[in-house]
Parts: C-alpha cells; sequence; structure tokens
C-alpha cells in the first residue's frame, strides 16, 4: 500500500507511545507489546492485509484455494505472465545467474543494466538513465542527493512516501502544497525565491486516481527557476500516445527535468530508475546512497524490464484494452451512485469515508470473490478511507461485472448506495 501524509507509519495502524514510568530505562521494544490495533482487527475477522497468493499475478489469484477478481493490482498491461517476460528472466538467470553479489558502484553492473538504461533513456527521450534496485530507492536517492542545506523541496501534500522519506533524508527544507494547487505552490515558491528549489510530484497519484497539472505547474516552475521532477510509476505504460508516460500525455517530454519510474507496475517485474540529462545521471550515479550503498538489482528483473519495456513500445493494443476497461469500470461505479472522486486513471477509488464501514466493505468484496485494497488515513486525509480499485489489460468483461456486481450489492448492504 502506498502511502503519503508526512512520514506515515503502516497504514493507520501505528501504535499508541506511551510515556515510560519514571525511574526505570526506556525500553525501545516497549511499543511493540503495546502494539494492539492490527491483533484486534484479525480478531474482529476483517485484517485485510498480507493475505498469501498462491497463484500469479493475473486478473484472477487464487487465495487459500478459492479464486478471487484481483481489483488492486498495479499490473496495468498484464505483462507478469507474458511468455517472452517470463522467458527473458530465465535466460538472465542462465547466463547471470541470481544475483549481482555487489552494488552497482563496484562489481554489480552487468551489461543487462547498460542495455536497459539505454533502453528506458531512449523510450523516454532523455539523455541518460539510471537503474535502482526499487522505485522507492530511486526517489531516496535522487531527492538526498539533489537538495543540500541551501536548497528548499517543495513537494504535493498528497506524493507518495518514498518522496516524503527522501525529503526527510536531504539537509534541504521541505514545504508542501495543497494537492494540486498551483497558486499554493506558486506562493511558497515566491516565499523562498532565493533558494534553489527542486519541485516533486506524482504524475499520477496512486490513491486518488488523478493527474498532476503539469502545464500550469510547469508555467510556475519556470517563473521561478524551480527545477521538476515527476516520480511517473502509476503513468509509464499507462498515459500518453506510446506509453511515455505524464510528460508525454502533455506533450511536455522536454519540459520535465528528471522522471523516476519503477519497474513494478507496467513493467512487470521490481526496480526503479531515473531519466535526466547526461550530468544529472551522472552525478546521482557517484552520489545517490540508495544506489552506491545496495546490491544490485538482480539480472532476472533487469531482463524481465527490458522486455517488457519492449512489449510496451510494440503491441499498442494492450494499453487500448486498459484504457476501454477503464472506461467501463469507471462509467459502471457511477451509474451504480459511488462516489470515486476525481480519478483520470487505470485507478479508480471508491469513496466510503468512515474507517470501520470500509473495514466491512473489504470482508463483502473478498466474501463475494473480489480482491481490492483498502486505504485510510495517515495514507489519505481523516474522513477520507476508500476501497482503491485498479485495473487490467486482461480483464475480461465477465469479470469487470463481477466486480461492479459485488461492489453494488455490499455497497447497498452498508448504505452506501441505494
Amino acid at each position: 500500500m502506498k502511502q503519503k501524509g508526512g512520514y506515515p507509519q503502516q497504514a493507520g495502524l501505528e501504535p499508541e507511545v506511551k510515556a515510560h514510568n519514571k525511574g526505570t530505562s526506556p525500553d525501545v521494544f516497549e511499543k511493540c507489546r503495546t502494539f494492539t490495533r492490527a491483533k484486534e482487527i484479525m480478531a474482529a475477522g476483517v485484517y485485510p492485509f498480507f493475505h498469501c497468493i498462491e497463484s500469479g499475478q493475473g486478473p484472477e489469484v487464487s487465495i487459500k484455494g478459492r479464486s478471487l477478481v484481483m481489483a488492486g493490482s498495479n499490473d496495468y498491461l498484464g505483462l507478469t505472465s507474458h511468455p517472452k517476460v517470463k522467458e527473458a528472466a530465465i535466460a538472465a538467470i542462465q547466463r547471470f545467474g541470481t544475483g549481482c553479489a555487489g552494488s552497482r558502484f563496484l562489481n554489480g553492473t552487468l551489461s543487462l543494466h547498460e542495455e536497459l538504461e539505454e533502453r528506458l533513456a531512449d523510450f523516454l527521450r532523455q539523455e541518460a538513465a539510471i537503474v535502482f534496485p526499487t522505485g522507492f530507492q530511486a526517489n531516496l536517492g535522487a531527492i538526498s542527493a539533489l537538495v543540500g542545506k541551501p536548497d528548499i523541496v517543495v513537494i504535493d501534500k498528497l506524493n507518495h512516501a518514498s518522496i516524503f522519506d527522501g525529503c526527510r533524508l536531504s539537509f534541504g527544507a521541505i514545504r508542501r502544497f495543497r494537492h494540486n494547487d498551483m497558486a499554493n505552490l506558486e506562493h511558497i515558491l515566491a516565499t523562498h525565491s532565493d533558494q534553489a528549489a527542486l519541485i516533486v510530484v506524482d504524475g499520477v497519484f496512486s490513491m486518488e486516481g488523478d493527474i498532476v497539472d503539469l502545464p500550469k505547474l510547469n508555467e510556475v516552475a519556470k517563473r521561478y527557476g524551480a527545477r521538476v521532477m515527476v516520480d511517473d510509476a502509476h503513468g509509464i505504460g499507462v498515459l500518453g500516445k506510446d506509453g511515455r508516460g505524464t510528460a508525454e500525455h502533455f506533450d511536455m517530454e522536454s519540459e520535465v527535468d528528471l522522471i523516476m519510474g519503477t519497474n513494478s507496475k507496467s513493467l512487470a517485474t521490481v526496480g526503479g530508475f531515473l531519466a535526466a540529462d547526461a550530468d544529472v545521471i551522472h552525478y546521482l550515479k557517484h552520489t545517490a546512497r540508495s544506489l552506491m550503498f545496495s546490491a544490485s538489482l538482480p539480472p532476472a528483473n533487469v531482463a524481465a524490464a527490458t522486455a517488457a519495456l519492449e512489449i510496451v513500445e510494440n503491441e499498442p493494443e494492450r494499453r487500448q484494452h486498459l484504457w476501454d476497461n477503464t472506461r467501463k469500470m469507471a462509467q459502471g461505479f457511477r451509474e451504480l451512485g459511488f462516489d470515486i472522486g476525481n480519478t483520470q486513471t487505470p485507478i479508480i477509488p471508491v469513496m466510503v469515508g468512515d474507517e470501520k464501514k470500509v473495514l466491512a466493505m473489504w470482508r463483502g468484496l473478498f466474501d463475494g470473490g473480489v480482491f481490492a485494497s483498502p486505504v485510510w488515513p495517515p495514507a489519505v486525509p481523516p474522513g477520507m478511507a476508500l476501497i482503491r480499485t485498479s485495473y487490467m489489460a486482461t480483464h475480461s468483461t465477465a469479470q469487470l461485472d463481477h466486480i461492479l456486481e459485488t461492489f453494488a450489492t455490499v455497497g447497498r448492504k452498508l448504505g452506501l448506495i441505494d
């Protein structure tokens, strides 16, 4: 689950920190013993996390022998089980083994890494790219390396948790602006006009499903000489005529200074990357601690991402199927009377509000054969608990209809719709 707002713990389950008795030595494990909320939810039979999936990540999954329609996966193009992707991963293991046994900085750079980096840079129309072990680490590395004590990093309040953590690791000043509010962004930049600024935003916001107002953001950034970094984890492969993400969606590929992406969504495996001008990538290769001090992305993952990228480029019909499914589901939820917010993407949130009711809804959906994700504070603002759904190019009409029918049944039972 992606979490936002401040420096969050686990999905709203963070323990209450109790004061120690005076005269006794503090115990750092005390918070573990007093952490009871997750166990209480387990006892109530509505614990929604860590369910073991016994099958591949497809439009249907198996859990304890039951088949459920998956409505919570980020495998937007359905490539995690694509034969070419699996074959590429197997071939990489046979040639290079299962790991690199070191960091990219030392002994962990393979020809596979360099090939993927060249392909990503070309695909995103940037001069260079660098691959990280995870997308989370890519954000940590970029922000903490680029933003120093004299600088300021300015972020949307609904950005992903990895952006918040990257800011915390930097030595720059951190300022947050209201979600997609460019007037508020400009006020912050005007107040700090004597500082070098990096603006960091999600391209697609992972809970709300809406898209950053990149044209207006870019206008503001240029007025104040600020640089723009877009976390396009949920945009690459999905947005734009050729799937190149948010910048292509707005025809602004030359306007974004730094693009971050992940392999764990449309590229069907794990890993992260940054793409930018050659000088920026060269600097990050030698200063980003989450790259320099982490084991290199394993060969199988690199090869899988390269194969998936080739499919993204050569099979545009998958993206068309994804958008056909997305339009069907958005229309279906609205016709049923559900509030799905301002989503513009295959991420469709169903607004519930009350935290207890969202758990009851999750349980009803799960029992009805639908796997979806409940989300509550701090991942979303207080009173804005929701069921996050997301869709794949490989969902069938029958599977999508089952999702809508199950939501309708549970929603009426809970009084969310008539």
